[in-house]
């Protein structure tokens, strides 16, 4: 795997319970874009970064019997995982495969091809989208999600949660990413050559519930990266998780996720 492909939060069994609490956050503004985007029975879906396979699961009940996906990530762990979650659940039209944004997505091949949090952890994700565009069929379909971090919300106030974010956005930096690659994916669609693009913002959080939770298992879940990069110490790490969970846990602190832009577009 090359530094195109490192990712800055812990994966693997260690950070499944995390992806699974994003998938449940994240999975009604999900579903909304999958109907809205037209995915439906008898289309071929690549599903780019699929970790638990939790949307690959959706998509796959989107197309029903005569269509099929295939979900790939670069984490064997999680493909191995996920692909007997799929054969726990007698689910056969989903297929799970370890390849990443360079080999693994083919040419003309699908009818939809779908990444949510993935453009963000590479260095290159404008060529990763033209990747997945080239993997498209004339005529198909690309949607994708993507954060803009720095949207991240806490009220009243908190120099913990504030500095929280600054951490977060230093790391990525320091990686050669763009933890706010959310607000320039409707530019990157674009300059990809999509055409009738749409968009649409979703923003989970609350006065309580896991959408805030999903703030300090996520930062707890970069202390590697961070002291590796040198942007904090392993006790502010700690610390800040601590009063990040305070903050989840207090009714009377509202919370936001990071911001999500949503896209899509068609390939002439």
């Amino acid at each position: 795997m090359d530094d195109q492909h490192f990712y800055m939060i812990r994966g693997g069994v260690e950070g499944r319970e995390r992806l699974r609490m994003v998938a449940r956050v994240m999975r009604p503004g999900t579903l909304a874009l999958i109907e809205r985007a037209g995915v439906g029975a008898g289309l071929r879906c690549l599903d780019v970064g699929s970790g638990g396979g939790e949307v690959t699961f959706d998509l796959a009940a989107a197309v029903g019997p005569t269509g099929s996906v295939v979900g790939i990530d670069v984490d064997p762990v999680k493909v191995e995982l996920a692909a007997a979650d799929a054969e726990a659940a007698g689910v056969g039209n989903v297929e799970f495969r370890v390849a990443d944004l360079v080999d693994g997505l083919g040419e003309a091949e699908y009818d939809v091809v779908y990444a949510r949090f993935v453009l963000w952890t590479l260095s290159d994700p404008t060529s990763a989208l033209r990747d997945m565009v080239r993997a498209l069929r004339p005529g198909g379909r690309l949607f994708v999600e993507d954060i803009d971090f720095a949207a991240s919300l806490c009220s009243p106030t908190s120099a913990d949660f504030q500095r929280s974010v600054e951490v977060f956005l230093e790391t990525a930096r320091r990686m050669g990413v763009d933890a706010n690659f959310g607000r320039r994916v409707p530019e990157t669609v674009l300059a990809a050559g999509l055409v009738d693009v749409q968009t649409n913002i979703v923003q989970p959080g609350g006065l309580e519930g896991e959408a805030k939770v999903l703030h300090p298992l996520s930062f707890e879940n970069i202390k590697a990266m961070v002291v590796h990069h040198d942007v904090a110490t392993a006790d502010e790490v700690d610390r800040i998780v601590d009063a990040l969970y305070d903050l989840a846990r207090d009714p009377t602190t509202y919370m936001l996720c990071p911001r999500i832009v949503q896209a899509y577009g068609d390939k002439r």
